[in-house]
C-alpha cells in the first residue's frame, strides 16, 4: 500500500516537471490606432517637415504645429483640426497598449547583424541600434504580432533593412521608443513607430512601410518613400464606382464637336470619330476598329454618351485634393481613389498607379485645369492596376507630349487634345467639344469593348414582283470570309440558298447584294449567317417580306429529304410530277382541286442527288420547275 502510494506521488511530480519544461508560448496583442491608423506621418505636438522630394501615402498632419514642405501627398494633410485631435487621442491609448505589453524577450541593445527573430514582445532597456538585416519571422502565423519595447533612444545604421518572411506583416509590427529615433539613409524599415516625447527623422532614400508617430516631438524627412501598411483590418481600397462609358466604350479617340486629324503613321485600336466635323489623316490599314469620316449614328449615340460620363465624373465627390498641380509626376505614388487637382496641372517624370493587388481598382483623377505632360512622361500601372479602370476628368487641352506613355480614358471638358509623335496610350482619348490631334502615335483601347470582325450597319429586304432583294453594308470587315444567305418559311428553321464573298476592301464600307427568285406566297424570312475565316460565325436580325402572288414555288431547293410544294393562287385541278434526268416519273401528286395557300409535299428519301424536274399539268397552265435533291 505504501509503495503504491509513493509511486502515485512520483508520477505526479513527474508530470509537473514536464508541464514546466515545455516553453511558454506567449503572443503579443496589437494595439489599437484608432483613427491614428490613417496617418503616416503624425505628432501630437511639434512640426512634420519634409525636404527633398519625398513619396508619402497615407494622411499626413499635426495637432499641435504645422506641416510643411511637402507636395503632393497620396492622403489628407491635416493641421490642428478634428482629426488631428482624435489621432492625438487615439494615439495615446496605443502607447499606454505598447507600454504595459508584457515582455517575453530581452535581447542586447544591438539588433539586427542578420539575426532573426520571432514573434512576440522584445524589451530593451539601453540606447538601442539596429544594424544591418533584421529578419522577422512569424513561422506562418499571418496574424503573429512583434513588439518592441525601446527605453531609450533609437537609431537605425544606414543601408540596414527590416525582412518580413512566413507571413510576417509590417502592419503587425511595432516599436516604441522612449527616446529620438533616427534612420539613417537607404534604410528598409517596416513597422509603425511610435515615439514617446520625442523626435523622429527619416533620411535620403529611406523606405518605411508602416507609420512614424509621435506623442510629442518633431517628425522631419528628407527624400523618403513612406507608406502606411495594407492588412490587419485596413481597409481594401477599390476607389470609387468606374462611369458607364456607354458606346463611348468602343472609341478610342472621339470628339462631340471639332475636327479630328492625323499625320504620320498612327496605330490604333478602337473606333475614330467626331460627331461634328470631319476626320481625316487616318489609314485604315492601320486602324482596327471603325473610321467614321463623317457623324453618323454611332458618332451621335458616342457624343450623348459622353456627356453622361463627364457628368458623373463632374460631380464625383474628391477624396483626396492634391496641392500642388505644378508638381504632379515625380515617381508619385496614388492607389485607388477619386483624386483633385484644382488648376492646371503640369506632369513631369512618372506616376505611379498602385492598385494594391484589387485588379478591380478603380482611379479617379480630376483636374480643373489643363494638362501638359512632359516629353518621355508615363503613366505606370503595378499591383494589379489596369488602363480600363483609370479616368482623367480634365476642364482644359490635353497636350501629351512626344514619347509620352499614358493610361486610362481621358474625358476632356470643351477643349483640344493634341497627342504628340511616339505617344503610347492605353485607353481612350474623347473630348465633349474640341478638336483632336494625333501624330504617329500608337492607341490601343483596353478591356470593355469587343471589337467584331465584322460591324452590319444594316440589312434590309424588299419585294420585287416574285422576288425578294436582299441588302445590307458593313462598316468594318476584319477576318470575313464569306455571308451564308438563309431562308425560313417559319422564322425558326433556316436553310441555305446562297453563299456571297466577302468584299475586297476589309477596312471600308461594303455594300451587298442578293436575290431570292424562289419566294413562297406568304411570310418569307430571311437572315445572314457570317463566317469568320476561322470558321466562327454570327447571325444577323431576321428580315421579313409577305409575298403574293397566282402561281407555286418550291421549297427548299436544293433539298435533302424533302421538298413542298406552296400553291400562291387557286389553280382548279392539278397534278404534279416528279422526273429523273431521264425523264422517268419517281413521284407523282393525283389530279385534285388545289387551293390557295395548300402546301404539297414532296418526299425525297431513297433518290440519287442531281437535278431532277418537277412538271405541273393544270387546267389553263403547264408548268416546270428544276430541283436539286443533295
Amino acid at each position: 500500500m505504501l509503495k503504491q502510494q509513493m509511486k502515485k506521488k512520483l508520477l505526479r511530480l513527474v508530470k509537473a516537471v514536464s508541464l514546466f519544461s515545455f516553453p511558454i508560448l506567449s503572443y503579443a496583442q496589437a494595439p489599437n490606432l484608432g483613427t491614428a491608423a490613417g496617418f503616416v506621418l503624425f505628432t501630437s505636438t511639434g512640426a512634420v517637415t519634409n525636404s527633398g522630394v519625398s513619396q508619402v501615402t497615407g494622411n499626413v498632419g499635426t495637432n499641435s504645429g504645422s506641416s510643411t514642405g511637402f507636395g503632393n501627398v497620396n492622403g489628407v494633410m491635416h493641421d490642428n483640426d478634428g482629426a488631428t485631435n482624435q489621432a492625438a487621442s487615439d494615439l495615446l491609448i496605443a502607447y499606454n497598449q505598447l507600454n504595459t505589453a508584457i515582455p517575453t524577450f530581452f535581447p542586447a541593445p544591438l539588433l539586427g547583424n542578420n539575426d532573426t527573430l520571432t514573434a512576440g514582445v522584445y524589451k530593451s532597456s539601453a540606447a538601442t541600434v539596429l544594424n544591418g538585416n533584421l529578419t522577422l519571422n512569424a513561422q506562418g502565423n499571418t496574424n503573429a504580432v512583434f513588439i518592441f519595447q525601446i527605453q531609450a533612444a533609437f537609431s537605425v545604421n544606414a543601408l540596414s533593412k527590416i525582412k518580413l518572411i512566413n507571413g510576417a506583416k509590417a502592419c503587425n509590427v511595432f516599436w516604441k521608443v522612449e527616446g529620438m529615433v533616427s534612420i539613417a539613409p537607404a534604410t528598409s524599415f517596416k513597422g509603425t513607430i511610435v515615439a514617446n516625447n520625442a523626435a523622429i527623422n527619416l533620411s535620403t532614400n529611406d523606405t518605411l512601410e508602416g507609420r512614424a508617430l509621435s506623442t510629442s516631438g518633431a517628425v522631419t524627412l528628407n527624400g523618403v518613400l513612406a507608406y502606411t501598411p495594407i492588412g490587419c483590418g485596413s481597409p481594401t481600397l477599390t476607389g470609387p464606382a468606374a462611369p458607364n462609358l456607354g458606346t463611348a466604350v468602343c472609341y478610342a479617340i472621339f470628339s462631340g464637336n471639332g475636327s479630328v486629324t492625323n499625320s504620320g503613321i498612327t496605330r490604333v485600336t478602337g473606333h475614330i470619330g467626331t460627331n461634328v466635323g470631319l476626320t481625316t489623316g487616318y489609314n485604315a490599314l492601320y486602324v482596327n476598329g471603325i473610321i467614321h469620316p463623317i457623324p453618323d449614328g454611332s458618332t451621335s449615340a458616342c457624343a450623348a454618351d459622353l456627356l453622361n460620363a463627364y457628368n458623373y465624373l463632374n460631380t464625383l465627390p474628391k477624396d483626396i485634393e492634391l496641392l500642388y498641380p505644378a508638381q504632379f509626376g515625380n515617381n508619385l505614388v496614388l492607389t485607388p481613389h477619386t483624386y483633385l487637382m484644382n488648376a492646371a496641372t503640369a506632369f513631369n517624370g512618372t506616376v505611379f498607379l498602385n492598385a494594391q493587388g484589387n485588379a478591380n481598382a478603380v482611379f479617379v483623377i480630376k483636374i480643373n485645369g489643363a494638362l501638359t505632360t512632359s516629353t518621355f512622361s508615363k503613366v505606370k500601372l503595378i499591383n494589379g492596376a489596369q488602363a480600363k479602370n483609370v479616368f482623367w476628368k480634365i476642364e482644359g487641352a490635353v497636350n501629351i507630349n512626344d514619347y509620352s506613355s499614358f493610361a486610362g480614358t481621358v474625358v476632356c471638358n470643351n477643349a483640344a487634345i493634341n497627342l504628340a509623335t511616339g505617344d503610347t496610350i492605353a485607353g481612350r482619348m474623347l473630348t465633349t467639344n474640341g478638336a483632336i490631334s494625333t501624330t504617329a502615335i500608337v492607341d490601343t483601347i483596353t478591356e470593355g469593348c469587343t471589337m467584331l470582325p465584322v460591324t452590319l450597319l444594316s440589312f434590309t429586304g424588299e419585294k420585287k414582283n416574285n422576288t425578294s432583294i436582299l441588302n445590307w453594308s458593313t462598316a468594318v470587315e476584319m477576318n470575313n470570309a464569306y455571308f451564308d444567305v438563309q431562308k425560313s418559311m417559319d422564322g425558326t428553321r433556316f436553310t441555305s440558298i446562297g453563299k456571297v464573298d466577302a468584299g475586297s476592301r476589309p477596312n471600308t464600307s461594303q455594300f451587298y447584294l442578293f436575290t431570292d427568285n424562289k419566294t413562297i406566297i406568304g411570310k418569307n424570312y430571311y437572315r445572314l449567317m457570317q463566317v469568320d475565316k476561322d470558321g466562327k460565325f454570327t447571325y444577323s436580325a431576321i428580315v421579313q417580306l409577305n409575298m403574293t402572288g397566282a402561281t407555286w414555288a418550291l421549297f427548299p431547293n436544293p433539298a435533302t429529304r424533302k421538298t413542298s410544294i406552296q400553291i400562291r393562287g387557286g389553280l382548279g385541278n392539278a397534278s404534279f410530277t416528279l422526273h429523273d434526268n431521264n425523264g422517268k416519273v419517281v413521284y407523282a401528286v393525283s389530279r385534285h382541286t388545289v387551293t390557295a395557300g395548300e402546301m404539297i409535299d414532296i418526299p425525297l428519301t431513297g433518290l440519287a442527288k442531281g437535278v431532277y424536274l418537277i412538271k405541273m399539268i393544270a387546267e389553263n397552265q403547264f408548268k416546270t420547275e428544276k430541283l436539286v435533291i443533295q
